[in-house]
């Protein structure tokens, strides 16, 4: 019970001599106020994200799985992007063929990105960002993270006469047709008139970053006729069942080796992600922020580490006579040891509820301005307050231990 009581008049002590020179104790609480921000803040970004890509991913389903000569994901290092490059493209005939010759797939859809566009009406029109996509018609039963919100998609008939019809996202209808349906209505694209069968559900930004509102979907046959034929599919395959997702690949990569002629034993000239390996390079990117932000909040801590030695050594030689009068009225070395490390880890824990606040502040900023998915986890919490509070007890260990080593006379003579 006495040490307990010992123990709070340290901390009352502690937070006197913080609230006696609050300029001075604010700015040397900086580097940790900083540091502390950087963790929570980098913490629920990442944590946000990860969420995010989980919730996007398990919509996208267990069974579906894409193909592409492209390298899916984020990648990091040197890549011979030209090596990619040269690999055969994909086209609609590799899409059918899938679908005819693997029985473990349900079925499979092509796809590619035109770039973007300005869309407009009679009465409105976008800025040039719409992302303008040519897919086949088991696009939405493939993708399954969106739906028709109102008339209808395309159908494989519509794709093989390169009907001039189009589908919009919910904020390019909401823009160029406001209070009122365009189903019927005509919008130009690229300078292409096309009648517009069908809207979007709302669906908001993909894994965070794709804004999945503001594209336009056309039929592929069509939108290759007026932007291009020379785009390579991505093509997303839906299996029978989750069971049989492994099948579904070994079967796919069977035939697209022999399709295109890759010899026995040479690597694949495709790829293919599933919901696995997108996680995976989600996980890898969440590490190298986690690292750099690990490194700037060292910096930080460091420095208002030193910022809190600095301040210890100046308390410790302002108050050399009290501490001598303490002395000489039978405080303990222990106590007084006590006294200046409770003191100082005092300090930066109060750092570390100003960068807490911060950091919860920032993440609400990055969610509320930018539409960052940001949730802080508990555990950020708890590690910021244990770095902050270690760094004082690190740093104020040594002021400490000097002013429990003072001689009570000489420091009793001390002006």
């Amino acid at each position: 019970m006495k040490g307990l009581s010992g123990l709070f008049d340290n901390v009352r002590l502690a937070f006197g001599t913080l609230w006696a020179n609050p300029l001075r104790s604010l700015l040397t609480l900086l580097g940790v106020v900083i540091g502390v921000a950087t963790v929570v803040s980098m913490m629920a970004l990442i944590e946000g994200l990860r969420l995010k890509v989980t919730r996007d991913l398990g919509q996208l389903g267990a069974n579906t799985f894409t193909v592409s000569k492209w390298p899916g994901g984020v990648n990091f290092g040197r890549i011979d992007w030209r090596r990619f490059q040269r690999r055969p493209a994909f086209h609609l005939s590799d899409v059918q063929l899938i679908r005819q010759s693997c029985p473990a797939v349900k079925t499979a859809s092509g796809q590619t990105g035109f770039g973007l566009f300005k869309v407009a009406s009679d009465r409105a029109e976008t800025s040039p960002n719409v992302f303008a996509m040519g897919a086949t018609s088991e696009w939405l039963e493939t993708t399954g993270i969106l739906g028709i919100a109102e008339g209808r998609f395309y159908s494989p008939s519509e794709v093989e006469e390169e009907r001039k019809v189009v589908v919009l996202g919910t904020e390019v209808a909401a823009q160029l047709f406001p209070g009122e349906s365009p189903l019927g209505q005509t919008v130009r694209i690229g300078g292409k008139v096309l009648r517009v069968i069908g809207v979007l559900s709302k669906r908001g930004k993909f894994l965070g970053l794709f804004n999945m509102d503001n594209i336009v979907v056309l039929p592929l046959t069509t939108a290759m006729d007026a932007y291009g034929k020379d785009h390579s599919l991505r093509i997303n395959v839906v299996a029978q069942g989750p069971e049989l997702v492994q099948r579904a690949q070994d079967e796919v990569t069977a035939v697209l080796r022999r399709r295109r002629d890759v010899a026995p034993g040479a690597p694949n000239n495709f790829e293919i992600d599933t919901n696995e390996s997108v996680t995976r390079t989600f996980n890898n990117l969440s590490r190298v922020i986690a690292a750099g932000g690990a490194g700037i909040c060292l910096l930080s801590l460091i420095v208002g580490g030193i910022g809190i030695l600095n301040i210890m050594l100046v308390s410790v030689t302002e108050r050399t006579r009290e501490i001598g009068i303490r002395k000489a009225l039978g405080a303990k070395r222990g106590r007084i040891l006590g006294q200046f490390a409770i003191e100082a880890v005092t300090l930066s824990f109060v750092g570390g509820i100003i960068g807490l606040v911060l950091g919860f502040g920032i993440a609400f900023l990055a969610r509320w301005a930018f539409g960052f998915p940001t949730v802080v986890p508990p555990w950020a919490v708890v590690l910021a307050l244990a770095m902050s509070s270690g760094v004082g007890l690190v740093f104020g260990i040594y002021p400490a231990a000097r002013a429990a080593r003072l001689d009570p006379v000489e420091a009793m003579r001390m002006e």
